[in-house]
């Protein structure tokens, strides 16, 4: 079959690798539809290189049943299927408690196994959940991030009626603006320094949008929001921003942190001492992952796009062939290109 993998930093080759078949049980052999460039795969990319040289990269996905195990009764072939790549080991003390995403030997598929850039991928069929007839083969790719986001949105207290910021607009951020109205917000307020996210912002849900770049944010909140945003969701993982977002929030309020940062952040001893003097609750947040495997985040992702709560078309800006995927990731990192959400189309 064919599949990108990765043998170093930008280093992708789109290239022959040995197809999987079912070895185990409770197999799932899905050959793949559609699979999305997640912000992790772009870092790794650019700065980190492959966990394992030549390892098939990749794990946002969607497809159809190939063949399944003998113990697998949930799923036939030509179910129209999405599979959350995260590997608990189901054994330390945070997995027996239900508590994945704190897994101590946790991984996702295209780090020590291969991933979802290729025309086939495997999974346990515990990690596969079947998709809605009217829910498009892109959309059920975005699962994944989606469920990401409405994990942190779980450990939040927000309510209905609450005043909601949202920094950074990239795919993770575009998504909060849907799960902050989801989650019935009354107000939300989207932060970029692109211009052009933000109008997808406004299209998918945003009340306000703000360029920091333009505008002095510090300045604009006290003036206009002073007091009033409930909870600030930090989604870029840019250097400055983690400290920005902390003067956000209202006294008492939450900030979610969502993005991850790829350098060393800094933060001023002013933005610092919001969280004291302001008593903030900080939130942590990481991968999708609840009790019962996959969580309660997967399955009210794909509830909401069935519903078409969720819609992740304004989003995706390419729709390539795999073939690309070398070039589509040099362009992108390097800044060649203008890209949104690149989606491979694969077995089209």
């Amino acid at each position: 079959m064919k599949s990108l993998n990765l043998y170093d930093v930008e280093d992708l080759r789109y290239e022959d690798s040995e197809q999987p078949t079912i070895v185990n049980d409770n197999d799932v052999l899905i050959k793949v539809k559609a699979t999305g460039i997640c912000g992790s795969d772009t870092s790794r990319y650019k700065k980190l290189g492959p966990y394992i040289a030549g390892m098939t990269f990749g794990h946002e996905f969607s497809g159809v049943v190939e063949a399944v195990g003998e113990a697998v009764t949930h799923l036939n072939p030509g179910d129209k299927v999405t599979g959350c790549p995260a590997m608990p080991c189901y054994e330390c003390d945070y997995c027996l408690k239900g508590e994945y995403s704190c897994c101590k030997s946790l991984y996702v598929i295209g780090s020590y196994e291969p991933g979802s850039f290729a025309e086939f991928v495997k999974l346990p069929s515990q990690n596969v959940l079947k998709v809605p007839d009217n829910v498009d083969y892109a959309t059920a790719a975005m699962v994944e991030p989606s469920a990401v986001v409405a994990h942190g949105f779980y450990k939040t207290a927000i309510q209905p009626g609450m005043t909601v910021a949202i920094m950074g607009c990239g795919s993770i951020g575009l998504l909060a603006i849907q799960w902050a109205r989801i989650f019935g917000a009354a107000h939300i307020i989207a932060i970029d320094i692109d211009d052009h996210k933000l109008d997808i912002a406004k299209k998918i849900g945003a009340h306000q949008v703000i360029n920091s770049l333009e505008t002095d944010l510090e300045t604009f909140i006290e003036t206009h929001y002073s007091n009033q945003i409930d909870v600030a969701i930090e989604s870029s993982g840019a250097k400055v921003t983690i400290g920005q977002i902390l003067t956000l929030p209202k006294k008492g309020g939450e900030v979610l942190l969502l993005g991850i940062p790829y350098a060393d952040i800094e933060i001023t001893r002013q933005h610092f001492e919001k969280i004291l003097r302001n008593e903030l609750s900080v939130h942590g947040s990481w991968n999708g992952l609840s009790s019962p495997f996959p969580g309660k985040e997967w399955h009210a992702t794909l509830h909401y796009m069935q519903t078409k709560d969720i819609n992740v078309t304004p989003i995706i800006s390419h729709y390539l062939p795999l073939s690309e995927g070398p070039v589509t990731f040099d362009k992108l990192v390097n800044r060649k290109e203008k890209y949104d959400k690149v989606m491979f189309v694969v077995n089209d």
